[in-house]
């Protein structure tokens, strides 16, 4: 049985300085025993007596309280919101680019790493393939299962950041019986004292259902190469879950496991606090579908060099939600962009110490993919690096290509010749 305080909740501060709402948490009510909240099949008002909230008289203008004395659940959810300004809301647009990196029919191109600019000149590594995928329908030996599968890494430079000169593969699968023999790709880069780093994913054929994904590494002393990759990958799958039977269904276990104790994805090593932080994608065997969707998290692992060993947290998952993960460096902290799966999607979050993130900002429509823009200043504001970047897009359930995002931070809502002034 929960307990708890029918404790008056204290009025809300403004701080004008910080541009932030701070109100205390909010008093759950219990009536005959139960929680006060929506039921199925019909609704009920509250009495005058079960309202034991104050809104303070800039509360009630703000969000256009008409009584006071009767707040709805959803006022009461809205009276508990920490930040209440816009400076981490960005709305996006998307364009294609021009030169190589515009669609051509026949040919996989997506999941561009970031953006970095050297020699003059904008570089971005990407995943690329050819041809038309099967699924596990197919013959796994000789067809593609995914647009991702059977990729090398490749990259291409620009002057202007809009259109591209392929320069032909950086990192190619490994040889037979290597860990990364059926498809290197979802790649990162990272500069750090002189030297270029890749991660990215690994599979290692056959590719089954049940297959692990992995993360290597490669590097090099110019980002045109030669690159060296990894012997051995440096972060691999949670090994403490357990399958049921033989069968090829990811879905039939014992045990589930941690939440990346299927597949390791989407790698970001990021230099803060004077270690590398090796953010990640995670998938769990036995995943499942909850009210937010797939139940996909992210995990950050630790290291001392960039080579590794690289060490899991301790509080992974150190997300519930997200897909492809977008991370930089913020006011002494990391931000990070929560898009496609799970309850927290389509949200801008931020931690000062790299694990413990909370919600800046709801967003929507936010680009699949992104590759930041590293070029660009990441301090003056929390969205300043998203001025521009580079995404991926679905032409066919085949076929991706690789396009431009703007980000734009916005102050008003305005119709055509509408001046927000």
């Amino acid at each position: 049985m929960l307990h708890f305080s029918r404790r008056r909740a204290p009025a809300a501060t403004w701080i004008s300085n910080a541009r932030r709402f701070v109100a205390l948490p909010m008093v759950i009510l219990m009536s005959a025993g139960n929680f006060i909240g929506p039921s199925m099949g019909h609704t009920q008002e509250p009495a005058d007596s079960e309202v034991d909230v104050a809104p303070t008289p800039e509360q009630i203008d703000y969000f256009g309280i008409t009584n006071p004395d009767k707040l709805s659940a959803a006022t009461k959810r809205a009276l508990q919101w920490k930040n209440l300004e816009n400076d981490w809301y960005v709305q996006f647009t998307v364009k294609d680019l021009k030169g190589d990196l515009a669609y051509e029919e026949g040919i996989v191109r997506r999941d561009p790493s970031a953006v970095i600019k050297e020699n003059g000149q904008y570089y971005v590594w990407y995943s690329r393939s050819t041809g038309p995928s099967q699924g596990f329908a197919g013959d796994i030996d000789k067809d593609k299962v995914f647009p991702w599968d059977r990729c090398d890494l490749w990259y291409a430079t620009s002057k202007d950041g809009w259109t591209w000169k392929e320069q032909g593969p950086a990192v190619k699968r490994g040889k037979p019986g290597s860990y990364d023999d059926r498809s290197v790709f979802t790649c990162e880069i990272m500069k750090h004292d002189g030297k270029f780093y890749l991660c990215y994913q690994t599979v290692k054929s056959p590719y089954n259902i049940r297959v692990k994904n992995q993360v290597g590494l490669a590097w090099a002393d110019s980002p045109d190469g030669p690159w060296t990759k990894s012997e051995e990958p440096i972060l691999s799958p949670a090994n403490n879950g357990i399958w049921k039977g033989e069968e090829q269904n990811r879905f039939l276990v014992e045990k589930k496991g941690d939440f990346d104790s299927h597949k390791v994805h989407d790698p970001c090593i990021i230099p803060f606090k004077g270690k590398f932080y090796l953010y990640y994608k995670g998938e769990q065997m036995g995943e499942e579908i909850n009210f937010g969707g797939r139940m996909i998290r992210h995990g950050v692992a630790v290291a001392d060099n960039p080579k590794g060993p690289y060490v899991k947290s301790a509080y992974n998952p150190i997300s519930n939600s997200g897909h492809e993960v977008c991370v930089w460096k913020y006011n002494g902290g990391i931000a990070s962009m929560i898009t496609t799966d799970g309850p927290e999607r389509n949200t801008i979050q931020w931690s000062p110490d790299g694990i413990n993130f909370e919600i800046m900002s709801h967003i929507k429509d936010a680009p699949h993919a992104i590759g930041l823009n590293r070029s660009l200043d990441n301090e003056s504001a929390p969205t300043a690096i998203l001025q521009w970047g580079l995404t991926h897009q679905y032409r066919t359930g085949d076929y991706q290509y690789i396009r431009r995002f703007s980000g734009v931070n916005l102050r008003h809502h305005t119709a055509k010749g509408e001046d927000a002034k």
